[in-house]
């Protein structure tokens, strides 16, 4: 039952990354799923980071968390902000 389920959502993910390769190129993808799509980044790290932020002991991650959406807020650049982030957990992890 676990392959059909890992092959199952082998096929899905599949198609529908080979759907952007593979439609027409007159076919123009609609503006609400273009403005739509620039979020999917933010929210797959976000969806990463989150519950082991959240679910951690200690306050060094839950520190660290804070500088790096500050970073995210204040400049909005992911790199900076995964940068950030690291060494704010590096540094709380070395002082606490």
């Amino acid at each position: 039952m676990m392959w059909l389920t890992l092959a199952g959502m082998a096929l899905v993910t599949f198609a529908l990354r080979a759907s952007f390769l593979l439609l027409p190129p007159r076919l123009d993808t609609p503006p609400l799923l273009r403005r739509a799509l620039r979020y999917v980044p933010a929210a797959v790290l976000t969806a990463i980071w989150a519950p082991e932020l959240v679910l951690s002991p200690g306050y060094e991650q839950m520190a660290a968390g804070a500088v790096a959406i500050a970073v995210a807020w204040r400049w909005r650049v992911t790199f900076a902000t995964i940068l950030a982030g690291l060494a704010a957990l590096h540094l709380f992890h070395w002082l606490l």
